[in-house]
């Protein structure tokens, strides 16, 4: 009996043993596939689907200013100041490129956008995201969304966004927008989020050549 006891518990063991082993394995893995994705080269390669107020962005074009805005052809856009609540949604494709010889890979990927140095979109992309060595582009679609009242109510920060607004159209003469894209990779172990340290920051002109269906 006791040696039936003895057999039992060394079976435990060595079943917790290799448990953990295999977690801690898998760990490492992750840490890895974490590690590579930061060593990735990220390019943003166009932007679409992109509305204000629910319209689509392309009605703008001849906006150059919030002045230039006729509240009564944009009924729309004149409820949303009355409420004090501008949505702005857009489509960012992201290309992501590994120049290594290791698999690249996250669970989830925190962002950030800024205009000059407002915040104006942030947000979680909860997908795992591989990019494998050795081949073309990774393609990601990250959906943006974000109230902009504040900032048009701003004057520090109202040009800029006019300015995003009509390179967002499409417009061939709009100036370009600079954005600073930072994300940060994150990890899902054992129910746990572990963040990667740092962001990884891109910075890209938003030009009219980037816009889909312009």
């Amino acid at each position: 009996m006791k040696k039936q006891i003895w057999i039992v518990a060394v079976l435990m063991i060595a079943t917790i043993a290799t448990s953990a082993f295999l977690i801690s394995c898998g760990v490492g893995k992750q840490v890895s596939e974490a590690k590579t994705f930061g060593e990735c080269k990220y390019e943003i390669a166009s932007v679409d689907s992109v509305f204000l107020a629910g319209m689509d962005i392309r009605e703008f074009r001849n906006v150059k200013s919030l002045s230039d805005l006729d509240l009564a052809k944009y009924p729309g856009i004149a409820i949303a100041l009355l409420r004090k609540n501008v949505p702005l949604d857009l489509r960012v494709n992201l290309d992501i490129t590994n120049p290594t010889k290791k698999r690249a890979a996250i669970n989830q990927l925190e962002y950030k956008v800024l205009l000059t140095k407002s915040e104006i979109f942030s947000g979680y992309l909860s997908q795992l995201i591989e990019v494998m060595p050795g081949t073309a582009s990774t393609r990601v679609p990250i959906k943006l969304n974000a109230n902009v009242y504040q900032l048009l109510n701003n004057n520090e920060t109202r040009d800029e966004l006019i300015n995003m607004i009509v390179a967002l159209t499409g417009k061939a003469d709009a100036k370009p927008t600079r954005f600073t894209v930072k994300m940060k990779p994150t990890l899902d172990i054992a129910g746990k989020q572990i963040n990667y340290p740092g962001y990884i920051t891109l910075e890209k002109d938003i030009t009219s050549k980037m816009i889909i269906g312009k």
